[in-house]
């Protein structure tokens, strides 16, 4: 497996991308899946990069090297990143340069996350229904919605317990590179 740098550029002055093209094949494959499930096309390219990196973390000017994007489409894409608990910002000891970092639990939190968003729908349904009319067609329809998420909700809660058992038994993931669960809401 090849190395990567945690620096950007051509410092060795070869010409040489930093960036092994079997990475690069796998990072534009795996952005091109996300960006179909849904995520912005440049945060997709964006976070599947950070999962590449040995370290999971790297700053602006290496995503935008090794992406051949700008740094406001890096910036763009880290802050939907950081909104959805996918990426963490940090600063460089000593200077104003941030560098970003995908965690190896971060799918484990992008999902605590949705904890708390089904219980905000959740109260949100129940305005709904209460303007609505609970006999009324639409009221039905909402209730329905309302019963789904609240059953996805649970669901959701008992599944992330399994997952801490399983990745334990497993033994995977690093403890240097572990956050605490998130709490549920």
């Amino acid at each position: 497996m090849n190395e990567q740098s945690n620096k950007p550029g051509d410092e060795d002055g070869t010409g040489a991308d930093p960036y092994p093209p079997e990475v690069s094949d796998f990072v534009e494959r795996f952005a091109a899946e996300l960006t179909g499930a849904g995520m912005q096309r440049m945060a997709s390219r964006v976070f599947a990069c950070l999962l590449a990196e040995d370290s999971g973390v790297l700053g602006s000017a290496e995503l935008s090297e090794r992406l051949r994007i700008s740094p406001a489409a890096v910036s763009g894409a880290v802050r939907y990143l950081s909104q959805v608990h996918l990426v963490t910002r940090e600063r460089e000891p000593g200077s104003r340069r941030e560098r970003y970092r995908v965690h190896a639990d971060t799918w484990y939190e992008a999902i605590a996350d949705r904890d708390a968003v089904l219980g905000r729908w959740a109260a949100t349904f129940g305005q709904g229904i209460e303007a609505v009319g609970p006999d009324s067609r639409a009221g039905r329809r909402l209730a329905e919605t309302a019963e789904f998420f609240a059953f996805m909700r649970g669901e959701l809660s008992r599944m992330m317990e399994r997952w801490h058992v399983h990745r334990e038994a497993a033994g995977i993931g690093g403890d240097e590179d572990r956050r605490r669960p998130a709490a549920s809401a």
